[in-house]
């Protein structure tokens, strides 16, 4: 994993939130995807880590946002953590993995990922964590890679245009579409593996 991503371990990641504003709307789920070589060289998805988040103090959450993504931060039944509780709980993972690869840092990998990249650092700035695993702005988007490898931008069509299956009764809960990027992810590096093996 480090000779391969240049010491890098990429860990994707989904946040689902009250807004697009990062600086002034909640964060209201985090799920972090661990990824793995197997036999043979190929990469596949390993371990889900994923937490639902209760609204920091003054959070704005849009209503439209909401009805995208389903959430209630008010429900009874919702088992939210604090976000400085759910980050820590989150790089607790993602660092053990960094040491297990031999790796220096993680680099996130997100659908549109400087959207994520946005909210997870300010979360970080707001909860005052100094030991941030992720490198603070390099990352991988697999918006960007799915163009490249299968004509197609949008995370729902590109997850078919690689020959998975969508759920959208699923969609837009954040280990879902962690779990499926992840998925569109390990899919591309494993089909340019050749091609990295044979410029070694």
């Amino acid at each position: 994993m480090a000779e391969r991503f240049r010491g890098f371990l990429p860990v994707v990641v989904d946040v689902e939130t009250g807004g697009f504003n990062c600086k002034t709307d909640a964060l209201l789920e985090i799920a972090a995807v661990l990824v793995d070589f197997g036999d043979g060289g190929v990469l596949t998805r390993g371990q889900t880590i994923r937490y639902h988040v209760k609204p920091f103090p003054g959070a704005n959450m849009e209503p439209a946002s909401l009805a995208v993504n389903g959430i209630d931060p008010d429900h009874p039944l919702r088992p939210a953590i604090d976000e400085r509780d759910a980050l820590q709980r989150v790089f607790r993972e993602v660092r053990q993995a960094i040491r297990a690869n031999g790796c220096n840092r993680a680099v996130l990998v997100g659908h549109n990922a400087h959207f994520d990249l946005g909210f997870l650092n300010e979360a970080i700035e707001r909860s005052a964590i100094k030991r941030n695993p992720f490198h603070p702005f390099s990352c991988f988007d697999t918006a960007t890679l799915c163009g490249v490898a299968f004509g197609q931008t949008v995370l729902a069509r590109a997850v078919a245009a690689a020959g998975f299956d969508w759920d959208e009764t699923s969609a837009h809960s954040a280990a879902y579409d962690a779990e499926v990027t992840a998925d569109l992810f390990c899919e591309i590096v494993n089909r340019f593996q050749s091609v990295y093996e044979s410029r070694k």
